[in-house]
Order: structure tokens, then C-alpha cells, then sequence
């Protein structure tokens, strides 16, 4: 039961936490060439949106907001152009990983820090981040190429993400 330090723990992190398991049960048995599928030309392919969906989450954990280790930032650049094909077994890693930091803050984050605001690196500093914002838009994040990972999964015969 969340207290009221902390109402984070409870249906956020648990809901999250589902729906979590669920996006990596989804991407784990996939082949390259599954994970390799478009639904368009001009779409991203199923493994480009879930290593989208690791970089998301470590850049605005690890880099603004300074959460877990230093050592997880090179997945920032996974869905950059020119970057190597990453294998379901990559994938999955990189979202347990990522899924660390946002499972730890969750657990440990009272409303008062929730408040607490961040600027994008480099930035001039005039466009203010509450945490809480960071939370939501990761949290947003997730479920919209999430939605997208399982409309390819579905387009090629195979199991959605299973809500």
C-alpha cells in the first residue's frame, strides 16, 4: 500500500511493472527478420521502436534527471541512424536495465521530489521538467510505441502485447 511519502508504490509502479513484463515477454522470442519488420516503408521496424523505448528511458532518466549509472548511457544512441541491428535478447536487456531505473525511483520518490525540476542537457535552461513530467512522458512513451511494437507483432500473425 502506497503511504503518503511515497504514493508512487502502489498502482503506478505495479501498473508499470505489468505492463513492462508484458513489452519484454512480447520482444523476447522474436527472430531478426520479425523484429525487422516495417508495417510501412516509412515506418520504424519492431526492433528500431523497442530500442526507441530504451533510449527514451535513458535519456530522460540517466541523463537529465541523473538516475542509475553512468554505465547504462550508451543505450541512449540504440535508435540512432547507423546503429546496429540489436537481437531480441539485446532488447529485452536493455528494457530490464532501463526498467531498473524507473522501478527504483518509483520506490523511492516522495511527492515532494516529484516536483523537483531538470532542464535537458545543453539546454538554456528556459524550458523547466518536473520529475513528475519526466514520469508521465516516459510512462506515455512506453504505452504509445508499445501500442505500435504490438500493431506489427499482430500484422505479422504473432501475439500482441498481452494486457
Amino acid at each position: 500500500m502506497p503511504s503518503v511519502e511515497n504514493p508512487f508504490q502502489g498502482q503506478i509502479l505495479e501498473g508499470w511493472q505489468v505492463y513492462h513484463d508484458h513489452l519484454v515477454a512480447a520482444i523476447s522470442p522474436l527472430t531478426a527478420e520479425q523484429l525487422a519488420f516495417r508495417l510501412a516503408p516509412n515506418l520504424r521496424s519492431i526492433m528500431v521502436v523497442a530500442a526507441h523505448i530504451v533510449a527514451a528511458r535513458v535519456w530522460w532518466l540517466r541523463l537529465v534527471m541523473q538516475e542509475g549509472l553512468p554505465e547504462i548511457e550508451p543505450l541512449v544512441t540504440w535508435d540512432d541512424e547507423g546503429e546496429p541491428a540489436r537481437s531480441a535478447a539485446e532488447l529485452a536487456a536493455g528494457l530490464e536495465q532501463t526498467w531498473k531505473m524507473i522501478e527504483s525511483g518509483l520506490q523511492r520518490w516522495t511527492a515532494v521530489d516529484m516536483q523537483q525540476v531538470f532542464y535537458r542537457p545543453g539546454s538554456d535552461k528556459t524550458r523547466p521538467f518536473t520529475r513528475q513530467w519526466i514520469i508521465w512522458h516516459v510512462l506515455e512513451h512506453d504505452l504509445h510505441h508499445g501500442g505500435e511494437v504490438s500493431f506489427a507483432l499482430g500484422a505479422q500473425g504473432l501475439a500482441g502485447i498481452d494486457l
